[in-house]
Order: structure tokens, then sequence, then C-alpha cells
């Protein structure tokens, strides 16, 4: 018995220190373009920590928020932030836990990234500026104009999250998830398996893209650099993700806000009518379009197009 048990002992210090060596590894390969690197690139020094961003361009402000979803960061806008800085001010923000801002290991939730995006506003900013955001963000512009209406002016949602999706709470099957995942070594190696570079090019081609000819390499890098740049670290805001704790029920502020909100749909985002059709339930003054041969990521395959559409809504009177 002893000897049974001094062997799988053994093994288990074997697997360990294999995981620990395959987690370092995938760190190291992932990260070593520094492709989030850059001379422009800011800091503003909040709360919970450091929060990266880039501010071109003048004019009236536009705040960009960047999608939830692993690998996500302010990159994705890069497509369409230069032909905007040409007419106006242009902030794009890494998340708390997402790109090159801090990466803490606490809760997620869309309460902190309202406080987060609010205080940005006021501190960094200065005025009341416009808002784009990608997929589950959407639900943080909401929240932070429904609760200081006075920093918001015009809210931009490409490809906002369903409603009915967003009313999921979190239950003791993604408690369970988030908690593996935050455990060290096996749950860094799991959080490594769901960002691999495979997972986020499967993803490129199955939910973000409608054109695969239009996917670039560069593009799945700078996502895969994403979820891994700070080591370790990037797992807990996925984590929480996963735990759906940055899930919020926003119909009460919905139907309270009476600011312009437009809605750009990549047409071929599963469910697209349904999601824009809930919306309007809610709010019947939300403007809607759509992005023909698009999916979730439509300012990244087709970024002259939703140019084309922000600057209707930004440049349409009040």
């Amino acid at each position: 018995m002893k000897s049974k048990l001094k062997k799988a002992g053994i093994l288990s210090i074997l697997v360990t220190i294999t995981l620990y060596i395959i987690n370092r590894v995938l760190y190291s390969l992932t990260t070593v373009k520094e492709i989030l690197k850059g001379k422009e690139n800011k800091y503003y020094e909040w709360r919970f920590g450091k929060i990266k961003y880039t501010v071109t361009g003048t004019g009236a402000p536009i705040l960009l928020i960047h999608d939830l979803t692993p690998g996500s960061s302010g990159y994705e806008f890069n497509k369409i932030c230069n032909e905007l800085t040409k007419t106006n001010q242009v902030f794009i923000i890494d998340l708390l836990g997402y790109g090159l801002s801090d990466k803490i290991n606490i809760t997620y939730t869309n309460f902190l990234y309202v406080q987060l995006i609010s205080d940005f506003i006021k501190n960094i900013i200065g005025k009341k500026t416009d808002i784009i955001t990608s997929g589950d963000s959407s639900t943080i512009a909401i929240m932070a104009c429904h609760n200081n209406p006075d920093l918001i002016n015009k809210m931009i949602f490409i490809n906002p999250q369903d409603i009915t999706k967003l009313n999921q709470i979190p239950s003791n099957g993604t408690k369970i998830l988030k908690l593996l995942i935050e455990c060290p070594i096996l749950g860094t190696f799991v959080y490594n398996l769901l960002t691999s570079k495979t997972s986020i090019t499967k993803a490129f081609t199955d939910e973000y893209f409608y054109n695969k000819d239009l996917i670039k390499i560069g593009d799945i890098e700078a996502y895969t650099e994403a979820a891994h740049t700070k080591d370790f670290h990037s797992k807990y805001a996925i984590s929480s993700y996963i735990g759906r704790y940055t899930n919020i029920n926003i119909l009460h502020a919905l139907k309270e806000i009476d600011y312009s909100m437009y809605i750009i749909e990549g047409k071929e985002e599963n469910k697209s009518e349904e999601i824009t059709a809930d919306y309007l339930n809610y709010n019947s003054a939300i403007e809607v379009s759509y992005i023909k041969e698009t999916k979730h990521l439509p300012h990244l395959e087709k970024p002259e197009e939703v140019v084309n559409h922000i600057r209707m809504y930004i440049d349409m009177d009040i």
C-alpha cells in the first residue's frame, strides 16, 4: 500500500511539473511577438489597477469598448480607428483583466466595469462622450448611461449580447467551472486549452467571420497574445465571464434610457434579427442596421462599412 501511495505521489508531482512547464512554454510562444505593445499606449492609474488605453485625433470624443470574450482587447478596433480619428478624438480602452491592462485575481462583474468606464470618462476624457461597444460590453455602456446619464451622449452597439443570455445568473455548474479555471497549474492548463491559437482560430472561422478568406493570421495572433499577456493572471476575467458574473439584467435600464442608441448587426450573426427584435421590444427608439456577409466582428471583417454606419449615426441629429 505504501509503495502504491509513493508511486501515486511521484506521478502527481511529475504531472504537475509537466503541466507547469507546458503552461510556461505556451505563455512564451504566444507573447513573444508583442503585437499589442506600442509607443502610443498610455495607462490610467485606476483604483483596481493600471488601465491601458490609446487616444488619437481631435474633435468630439468617442470611447471604444471591446468585447468580453477570450482574447478580446482594444486591438479589435484597430481597423476602424484611423478613419474615425479624421473627425473625432478616439479613445480605445483595454478593460481591467484584458489586453495590456492589469489582470488581478478578483471576480469581474458588470458593476466593476461600469465603475471603470464612468471613472475613465470623468478623469481621462473629461467630457460627455459617444460610446461604441462590441458584443457583451454593450451592457457596460447601457448601465453606465443609466447610472450616470451626464457622462454619455450616443451609444452604438456592435452585435450586442442576446438579452435572454444576459438574464442567466451564475449556476452551480458555472461556479464550479470558474473555480476550476482559477486553480493553480491545472486551471491554468484548462484556460490555455480554451485560449490556444487553435481554439481562437476556430472561433474566428466559426463565429467571428462570415468570409473565412478575410481572416488575417495577425488578428488571430493578436487575440492569442491578449489572452496570455501577463501570464496566468489573464484567466481571472475570463473565468468570471464563463461563470456568468459579468451578466446583468438590463431590461429596466433599457426601457428608461431616452438617449440615442444604435445597433449595428452582422447580418449573418447567429439569431441577429431575433436579438435586435428583443432590444426594440423594450425600447422602440433604438435604430438598427445590418452589415451583409459579416458575423460577430464586422469591424474587423468589413471595417469600411462599419465606419460608414458609425458616421451615419454619430452625425445624425439627436
